[in-house]
Order: structure tokens, then C-alpha cells, then sequence
């Protein structure tokens, strides 16, 4: 049998390896017109920020693959033909296989502003942006980010280690407010000012202007205001990248949909990772989850279900992590920007305006976690919530989370102090 895997991010990388761990003798190729070796996106900022070389973000030698007789194909397929199960390349050629996994992630999205398809306008999502923003670099005097997020400050902080200055048109009130709770929101956005990045808060982008040359030159906001530039990058969140199953007849809505054993609509077609949309019954919003981890899970089940199994991806609990400039950022389970019915939220914000801690809990059992510049360890906060752990025996336990430096400044009896005393308040 032959499994063609589509794109060799964290899902289709997880896929091939867990398939040739449970089958010594199953073909697998694995496709990708962007690179011919896996590595680690989140890593582009620090390859532009020279902390990183290309070759230190691959999690793999290069030799791996073929050791563990994996193929690597780099080419864009154009076109899926299911009743054929035949792949078409860009290049003209084709390719058959028996199983098919679709892993194509997500590409930034784009809302029809005026001017977004000239030059120097592009997100930061692929190795062929990053190659792009250095070339332009020594020509940048200004750069224009849209919109907010993880991908938008990581791009601030990239061009503003080269000395390029940079406006931020934020739609919020505060950055990430729509994800962030309202205190956290404000601290990364007083440290976006704090490092003397314009960050224009409910602006939005109206138009990218042409320079006369084909490329960016000036945009104009919702404010009325006009920025000369020389790069917009565009980082307004991500969708599902579907370009590749156009026309094949495999149904899709936000993403390409899939059940909960991740497979398609079309005979022996498969999809995971940030593409695949998972139906719910009706009258539930169907679950697209994009980042890391859960890309990494559904690949495990999207193996086992290629080689005929029928085991169900079962959603973990939530993490997440990223930096905001100097402040590290986690969440764990439930942590709206705004409480649900019956949550409950205890905040501890340090004096320096740059760490927290914030605990959701539902009046007796912990729900979530938010740190800004502290780190918790992650097997514990997971076990916690997942265990249903009381927030009366959680708060004296604090400091088993606690996943700093040993000569860090660490606040757990201030903390638990500030919290036991919000908590008592509210009973």
C-alpha cells in the first residue's frame, strides 16, 4: 500500500513517522512544494533574527527519512483526482497512491483591502516569506504589520532587531483582546510601547497604495490616516489552505472536513492538522484547532486509521505558548478572554506590570490557567484540570507548577496570599 502524505508540517511529518512505526512495510511518501525537509515554523523569526541557522530548526537529520525509508517529494500538486487517486504536480507529473493524507496547514488570511497583491505584501508563515523579507530588508525605511496575534508581534520583533521602524494596526482595544483577558491584553500592549513600536489600537487597514512600481508604498486606515512603507505585512490570522482540493470534489466549509477518525469524504482520503475541520452534530460550531500540539495528536490517530483503524481524535486539554517581546505567555484549559456563565477568575499582576497569573475556576474546581512572564509546568496544570482538582487544593500547591530558573524571582507566597483572599471575597 501506498500513503501520499500532503505537506510535511508537525500532522504530516507525525503521520509518516507513526505509520512506518506500525507498519514496517507500508510505501510512504511525503510532499511538500515549500521545503524538502520537515522543520520547525515557529522558528523563522529566529533564523531573521540570527539566533537560529535554517539547518538547526530541522528536528531531524537529514538522513532520517531515508533511514526509516520515508520518500521525500518537493513539488505543489494541482490537482486531486479521488476516483483516479492520482496526485498532478505543478511540473506535469503525477503521482498514484492507496491512502491519501491531506496536511496542507493554514495560510494568512486576506479580506480584500485594496492593493494586497503587490509587492512586498505577504504574511510570515513559509520559507519562502522569510526569503522574501530578507531580500527586501535593506531597503525597508518603514514597515506596516496588520493586524495583531502571535505571527504580528513576532514580526514586529523581528524587523525591529534590524532597526526597521513599525506601526501595528490593531483592530482591538487592546492587543489580542479578543483572546487575551482585558488585564493581560494591556500588559503586552504596554510593552509593545515600551519598546518604541507604534501600536495603533483600533485602526484598521483601508488600502495598500502601489509606489508606481508595482509595490507597497503607503496604506491608509481607518482613521484617515496615511503611512508611507515599504512592506505590509499581513497578519490577520490564519485559515485552512484548501488551494490544493479545488476541484476534487472533497467537501469542505472553513477547512476540509473530516469526522472524528479524521477521515473525509472521499474513499480513502484522510486530513489532519490545521486544514481539517471536524464536524459536530448539528446546531454545534464544527472544531478547528491550529497550533502545535493538536496537530501533532491527530496525526498519531490519522496513522493509525490509515492502516485500518477506527480510534476517535479525543480533544486534550487547551495549551498553549508564545513570547511577547521579553514576556513568556502560557494558557492551560479554559481561559476566555471574557468569564462564561459560573466562571470565576482570581488575578495576581506583579507591581512590575509584567507578570501574572490568572486561575479560572467554576467555584470548586480549576479550569484554566493564563501566565505572563512566569512559566508553570505543564504535566502538573494539565493534571490538575484534568484530575478536576478543588481551587482550595490547588492555591497552597502553587509552587509545584512553578517551572523557573532555579535563581528566579519566584512570588508563590505572594501570590497565594492575593488569591486566597479574591477567593474568600467571593464566597
Amino acid at each position: 500500500m501506498h500513503v501520499a502524505i500532503l505537506g510535511n508540517g508537525i500532522a504530516g511529518t507525525t503521520v509518516a513517522r507513526h505509520l512506518r512505526k506500525r507498519d514496517p512495510d507500508v510505501r510512504i511518501t511525503l510532499i511538500s512544494g515549500e521545503s524538502t525537509y520537515h522543520y520547525s515554523r515557529p522558528a523563522l523569526m529566529y533564523i531573521y533574527m540570527g539566533h537560529l541557522r535554517y539547518q538547526d530548526t530541522k528536528p531531524y537529520e537529514d538522513h532520517f527519512w531515508s533511514d526509516n525509508r520515508i520518500a521525500l517529494k518537493r513539488g505543489w500538486v494541482t490537482r486531486i483526482d479521488t476516483a483516479g487517486r492520482t496526485l498532478h504536480f505543478e511540473d506535469g507529473g503525477s503521482m498514484a497512491w492507496d491512502r491519501l493524507v491531506l496536511a496542507t496547514g493554514s495560510q494568512p488570511n486576506r479580506f480584500g483591502w485594496p492593493g494586497q497583491d503587490l509587492d512586498r505584501v505577504h504574511g510570515l508563515y513559509s520559507l519562502q516569506h522569510l526569503v522574501s523579507l530578507e531580500r527586501m530588508t535593506p531597503q525597508l525605511q518603514h514597515a506596516v504589520i496588520v493586524g495583531g496575534g502571535l505571527i504580528g508581534i513576532e514580526l514586529a520583533e523581528m524587523l525591529h532587531t534590524r532597526h526597521i521602524p513599525v506601526t501595528m494596526l490593531v483592530r482591538e482595544r487592546s492587543y489580542w483582546d479578543n483572546v487575551l483577558p482585558a488585564e493581560e491584553a494591556q500588559m503586552v500592549s504596554r510593552a509593545i510601547h515600551a519598546e518604541g513600536i507604534d501600536l495603533r489600537l483600533q485602526t484598521e487597514l483601508s488600502a495598500i497604495h502601489d509606489d508606481g512600481h508595482g509595490g507597497a508604498g503607503a496604506v491608509s486606515t481607518s482613521q484617515g490616516d496615511r503611512i508611507p512603507c515599504q512592506f505590509v505585512g499581513l497578519t490577520a490570522g490564519v485559515r485552512p489552505n484548501l488551494k490544493a482540493v479545488e476541484g476534487s470534489g472533497i467537501e469542505t466549509a472553513r477547512g476540509i472536513l473530516v469526522d472524528w477518525q479524521l477521515r473525509t469524504s472521499a474513499d480513502g482520503v484522510f486530513a489532519a492538522g490545521d486544514c481539517a475541520e471536524l464536524r459536530t452534530p448539528e446546531g454545534e460550531r464544527n472544531v478547528i484547532q491550529q497550533v502545535w500540539y493538536t496537530g501533532r495528536f491527530q496525526g498519531e490517530v490519522c496513522a493509525e486509521n490509515v492502516l485500518g483503524g477506527t480510534q476517535d481524535y479525543v480533544k486534550r486539554t487547551w495549551f498553549n505558548s508564545a513570547k511577547f517581546l521579553d514576556i513568556e505567555y502560557q494558557v492551560y484549559g479554559d481561559v476566555p478572554n471574557l468569564p462564561h456563565d459560573g466562571q470565576h477568575n482570581l488575578y495576581w499582576e506583579h507591581e512590575s506590570g509584567r507578570k501574572s497569573l490568572r486561575i479560572v475556576h467554576d467555584g470548586h474546581t480549576v479550569l484554566g490557567f493564563n501566565l505572563m512572564g512566569i512559566r508553570y509546568r505543564h504535566d502538573v496544570c494539565e493534571r490538575w484540570i484534568e484530575a478536576g482538582a478543588s481551587i482550595d487544593d490547588v492555591l497552597p500547591k502553587l509552587g509545584d507548577a512553578n517551572f523557573d530558573p532555579e535563581f528566579h524571582a519566584r512570588h508563590e507566597g505572594q501570590i497565594r496570599a492575593a488569591l486566597f483572599e479574591q477567593l474568600e471575597a467571593t464566597r
